[in-house]
């Protein structure tokens, strides 16, 4: 936990924060309501004695009494797929419509895309992109066990992304949620902070800046961008947005987060951000009993 040590100034109730990071991560699923409805899942684990508890903010979300949900009936129907309650809040903050054309632009393994997909009644286009081939593997083993038809899969570096082999050249809506430094992940992943360093984080933030401004760049005047990691480092969550702020034709928008958060910062070991990254949300561990995360939604200029 000592890495942690250097967020102590910009979360509340530190101790509180450090003992949640300690405790076990509940285990949530997802319905998919291209198969199934909440109920009938809800009826299903009634009659194979699994215990459940809905999560609040979402009937779709159900926290398990159980390690392995992966194992679980529902699981081999297609029924219900294995995601973090924190995870499913920048597909819920981007929420697409039926027949859009939505980007998610780091997509494997594919819970976000999955969601995605739902969200849009598996109608209109879904590019699922992500520079790691072997990870698509399973993208793609889960969208089939799904029943999803409408994602289309690339194997691209997210910066140089571009749509030469689609209709169009721009999207309404794109997600961008990076690859990071995976702090927030400590309650599921415990080692997860045993390879950090300073340079790491630093070299995370460059690919960031430059995944998200491409993104920008490839959604339509008007369109919504959600960007998400699940760290705490500013550099990877604030600064990355400070960057794209001053480098592209977009601005951030408030975000109606249906969990308890805290604001971005704009205050950060000397550095100063755009006071609009207060509009961003940081989600930690003890304030829903969940894992850590940030997201910001962008929208994008003319």
């Amino acid at each position: 936990m000592e890495v942690l040590e250097r967020y102590r100034p910009i979360i509340d109730d530190f101790e509180a924060f450090e003992a949640a990071c300690r405790r076990p991560l509940p285990k949530v699923v997802r319905v998919n309501p291209i198969k199934t409805t909440p109920a009938a899942v809800q009826s299903l684990f009634d009659t194979t004695g699994i215990a459940y508890e809905p999560v609040d903010w979402s009937d779709r979300l159900l926290r398990l009494a159980t390690d392995a949900p992966g194992r679980t009936l529902g699981w081999y129907l297609g029924w219900v797929h294995g995601q973090e309650e924190v995870s499913a809040l920048p597909a819920h903050l981007l929420d697409p419509a039926p027949g859009d054309r939505v980007l998610d632009a780091c997509a494997a393994p594919g819970s976000k895309t999955t969601q995605l997909a739902a969200l849009m009644d598996d109608r209109g286009r879904l590019i699922a992109n992500d520079s790691n081939l072997g990870r698509l593997s399973a993208l793609r083993s889960n969208a089939e066990r799904l029943g999803l038809t409408n994602v289309a899969v690339t194997n691209r570096d997210g910066r140089e992304l571009s749509f030469e082999a689609f209709s169009f050249d721009r999207v309404d809506a794109a997600l961008v949620d990076v690859p990071c430094s995976c702090e927030g992940t400590i309650r599921k992943n415990p080692d997860a902070l045993d390879r950090w360093s300073r340079d790491h984080v630093e070299g995370l933030s460059g690919v960031q800046k430059g995944l998200l401004r491409r993104a920008v760049r490839l959604t339509a005047p008007g369109g919504r961008v959600v960007y998400s990691t699940c760290t705490f480092a500013p550099e990877e969550n604030e600064a990355v947005l400070d960057h794209v702020l001053e480098k592209e034709d977009c601005r951030l928008v408030d975000q109606d987060l249906p969990i308890e958060h805290a604001p971005g910062v704009t205050k950060w070991n000397g550095e100063t951000y755009d006071p609009a990254v207060r509009r961003a949300a940081r989600i930690y561990p003890h304030h829903n009993d969940t894992g850590g995360f940030f997201c910001a939604t962008i929208e994008v200029g003319a």
